[in-house]
């Protein structure tokens, strides 16, 4: 795999002096997003660390996908090839599910995760808000309604407890204009090359690395409920919640979020 043909990346100014200050970190955004949503977070955890942030294929600056693939290999690859790890692996919804993957699949190249709004990459959803708001999403992709899908999509960041108008509109346009950068690079008829990672529920007993699981308060119950299983699951593992956030913690709360990891990466 040509690495360049697949990752668009940001990393910390700091790139190479940081390594001795602390582990490196990869940052994983969540799905129809790009690594611009962790822009507040780039430049504070770069001050001690290397920081990688990946556009994942089909997202952002990064190629689409042309052959069967796993999202956790493209990472996996990327580490091995830039001779970085273990990393601790911070991720967002699609982005905390590729993390645990990486832990299941590849655990030499992880030391810690912290994971948001997601479990593992098998996700169920039973909340009537969440399968409502996702089934008109879909709908619209489906119709190849952009404008329609980017506002059902942006939906997940106000949660089922409150309305768009009531999140901090640069948040909710930031959402909206990664939303449509990356879907625009889509159709609806596709070809599907995601391949799974199975047994994810199983196997995540076997995650030998902490887990913090950082919740927005306001998100979802099924997107809550699976971090909270999950870090129930590992032999070390907590949770926490961020008032005032739903699906985007680390956007709408960032104070919060980036105290909370960084508390982690210090009891690392």
């Amino acid at each position: 795999m040509n690495l360049d043909d697949v990752f668009r990346l940001d990393t910390g100014p700091a790139a190479d002096s940081a390594q001795a200050a602390g582990p490196p970190l990869v940052l994983l955004h969540g799905g129809f997003l790009d690594h611009g949503m962790w822009f507040r977070q780039i430049p504070v955890l770069a001050e001690r660390h290397r920081v990688i942030a990946p556009d994942a294929r089909g997202h952002g600056r990064s190629a689409g996908a042309t052959e069967p693939f796993r999202p956790v290999d493209d990472v996996a690859a990327l580490l091995r090839e830039s001779d970085t790890g273990p990393a601790v692996v911070i991720g967002v919804s699609m982005g905390a599910a590729t993390a645990v993957d990486l832990a299941l699949e590849y655990p030499d190249l992880v030391r810690g995760l912290v994971v948001s709004g997601a479990g593992t990459s098998e996700p169920y959803f039973t909340d009537p808000w969440t399968t409502a708001t996702a089934a008109g999403w879909q709908r619209a992709m489906a119709a190849g309604d952009l404008d329609a899908s980017v506002e059902a999509f942006t939906l997940f960041a106000a949660g089922p407890r409150r309305s768009l108008d009531e999140v901090d509109p640069d948040v909710v346009d930031r959402l909206r204009r990664m939303a449509r950068a990356t879907m625009s690079q889509h159709t609806a008829d596709e070809p599907d090359f995601l391949l799974p990672v199975h047994r994810t529920w199983e196997r995540a007993a076997d995650i030998g690395v902490p887990v913090l699981a950082v919740n927005g308060a306001v998100d979802s119950p099924d997107h809550i409920g699976m971090a909270e299983r999950l870090v129930r699951t590992v032999p070390d593992g907590r949770a926490i919640c961020v008032d005032g956030a739903a699906h985007y913690p680390n956007m709408e709360r960032p104070d919060v979020f980036d105290r909370a990891v960084g508390e982690f990466l210090r009891g690392l």
